[in-house]
């Protein structure tokens, strides 16, 4: 009988050397799990895991210097996202504010379904030192620590009091961020003195490992009930989410649509699921949709929901789908979407229940009238991206929409647009021409401000030679330029798209519209009044770009934007555009509501308006059952 070898290594060693053995595999390709680990050094974490990763080297586990911890883990999210969830990276910090920091990126990756490991240093396992620099005291529950802000966003939470206590739970980690129905952030707290103890490890727990990412078929009973669904539907409306870019199922879509001439609408992470010219894409559906879109939406008398969460954008709050026979249909991995709205369920992998019900539905198509209907629409719909793309004066200064215009005419099919906050997702969700599946990357799940640099730099390191562009509006990047650095440190050419417009334009709309009169909106001196309406303030954001390493292109004009972007587009190292647009609207009004409870009393004329509109509005929303 052969006898199990061990190594010693400390429990910081072992983990780096267990990371970078394990593997997934889908559809016989296999990638790395764990790519690279993010990190930010202090008293928690330096002689544990960075002396781990220092010992490991480059090959087994790649190491990348960040800025700021929540920029470091909205970094490693645009590397899984680009990847469809087949890699991710991890992210290492110190005890106190370095863990904490962690906190909003880890929601954003659980809400939006996205694999991030988190390993978070903590206090001494021994309480030899107590308390520690950074500690939290809680006077009655001693075994609390500021860590465990990280168990409500995380989708498997430990913390590591032993060293042998690590086999188990680095397992489960495993198993969580390789699983297409679990996966979201997930949490080791690390206390810094267990991080250093030695012990004897068993080889095998460092063998490589392959996690298969399985793609479930649809049960034959739901499949039965689905398609009978859809063959006595008049109407037919497809939703397409994220989901299906995560199962890669977009070609699946498209044989389902030709082969049936169902339409297909696109939640912000589905856009891009079909080419956005393909007869039969109608673009974003609710708040932020096409009026094509949201026209077939309402009359539709089945929506089929495929890889979607149903936010209340996609939605209207509730508002959007008004046939008052209207039924749902869900694809979804987890039955915790698939349920959502009452809906008949086939829980599978996307792929796999578009590829089965495109082949049960054989012989199946809607009326040539109804496919009529939504390609006139479409038309429609087209001239008018095609008027607020247009520049009549190339000497003017751009709009917003001018802007994705000339965005538009010098991308190529395969470049990633990055955006997350602000006026930008309304615009593009309405507008954008999506000409491959990865092209559209809207963090809307969380539409965390700040998001868009360091997803872009996640996203050049999965694709190195893909063009990518962040979108960021003044507000957005005041909230997180840092990690311009990490790029320029890298020779990552990303390309920044900086649109100054002096304050929160987005909100400042909303605001208008609840009655809040666009309080505390703009980026202003304060006046006499107490008020922020004086002149802009005189910020100059090219500067601070240009000061943190990037080249800047200053654009003033539509002409001198498009040369700027051309030239970006073409610059082998970090580039920022930056451009001072016109504030004026040039977009459509929203096709579809969205519920923001404006107040019931109120002294002020604009809110008691406001309220009155909201009353009148807030009948429209349906509870489906």
């Amino acid at each position: 009988m052969s006898q199990s070898t061990s190594r010693r290594l400390t429990v910081a060693q072992a983990l780096v050397r267990f990371l970078s053995a394990q593997y997934t595999e889908r559809d016989a390709v296999r990638h790395r799990l764990l790519a690279g680990t993010w990190g930010i050094f202090g008293h928690g974490n330096v002689a544990g895991i960075g002396q781990a990763l220092l010992e490991a080297g480059e090959d087994a586990m790649p190491y990348h210097q960040g800025r700021n911890e929540q920029a470091m883990v909205h970094a490693a999210v645009g590397h899984a996202r680009q990847l469809n969830r087949l890699s991710a990276q991890a992210v290492t910090t110190s005890i106190g504010p370095g863990a904490t920091n962690l906190v909003t990126g880890a929601a954003l990756a659980t809400i939006n379904r996205l694999p991030v490991l988190l390993l978070p240093g903590d206090y001494f396992a021994t309480r030899r030192a107590d308390p520690l620099l950074q500690q939290l005291e809680h006077p009655t529950e001693a075994d609390v620590s500021v860590n465990d802000t990280l168990r409500p966003v995380s989708r498997f939470f430990d913390r590591i009091t032993r060293p042998e206590a690590l086999i188990p739970s680095a397992l489960n980690a495993m198993r969580v961020l390789a699983d297409p129905a679990e996966t979201g952030a997930v949490t080791l707290a690390l206390p810094q003195d267990v991080q250093a103890e030695a012990y004897d490890w068993p080889e095998e727990f460092f063998a490589d490992r392959v996690w298969h990412v399985r793609r479930p078929a649809p049960d034959p009973a739901e499949l039965a009930e689905a398609v009978h669904a859809v063959r006595a539907a008049a109407r037919p409306l497809i939703v397409a989410g994220g989901g299906v870019h995560h199962s890669e199922a977009e070609e699946a879509l498209r044989a389902l649509v030709e082969a049936t001439g169902i339409p297909v609408a696109s939640t912000q992470a589905g856009k891009g699921s079909l080419r956005y010219d393909h007869p039969a894409d109608l673009g974003g559906i609710g708040h932020t949709g096409t009026a094509v879109c949201d026209d077939m939406a309402r009359t539709a008398d089945l929506v089929i929901g495929v890889g979607t969460r149903y936010s209340d954008f996609t939605t209207a709050s509730g508002t959007l789908f008004q046939n008052p026979d209207v039924r749902f249909l869900n694809l979804n991995i987890t039955a915790f979407d698939a349920h959502k709205l009452a809906a008949r369920t086939v829980v599978c992998d996307a792929r796999a229940g578009l590829a089965a019900l495109t082949e049960a539905l054989s012989g199946h198509h809607v009326s040539p009238a109804y496919v009529d209907e939504y390609r006139t629409g479409k038309d429609r719909w087209e001239q008018v991206v095609e008027a607020v793309y247009r520049a009549d004066d190339e000497n003017a200064v751009p709009t917003q929409t001018q802007l994705l215009g000339a965005l538009d005419a010098v991308v190529g099919d395969d470049d990633v647009v990055i955006n997350a906050a602000g006026s930008l997702p309304g615009d593009l969700h309405k507008l954008w021409r999506a000409r491959s599946p990865r092209q559209y990357h809207l963090e809307y799940g969380y539409s965390c401000m700040g998001y868009e640099i360091p997803a872009a730099i996640g996203v050049q390191q999965a694709e190195p030679d893909t063009p990518v562009w962040a979108l960021v509006g003044d507000g957005t990047y005041l909230m997180m330029p840092t990690e311009i650095v990490t790029a320029v440190q890298e020779g990552l050419p990303v390309n920044l798209v900086l649109v100054q417009n002096h304050g929160y334009a987005s909100i400042g709309g909303l605001s208008q519209s609840v009655g809040g009169e666009r309080f505390g909106t703009a980026y202003r001196y304060r006046a006499a009044d107490g008020t922020f309406s004086g002149a802009p303030l005189p910020v100059d954001l090219a500067a601070n770009a240009g000061s943190l390493g990037m080249d800047v292109l200053r654009a003033r004009t539509v002409r001198e934007l498009r040369d700027a972007l051309a030239a970006a587009r073409a610059c082998d190292r970090p580039t920022c555009v930056y451009v001072e647009t016109d504030p004026a609207p040039t977009v459509v009004p929203a096709e579809a509501w969205w519920d923001v409870p404006v107040a019931e009393v109120a002294s002020r004329e604009a809110a008691l308006r406001a309220r009155e509109e909201y009353d009148l509005r807030v009948t429209d929303r349906r509870r489906h059952l």
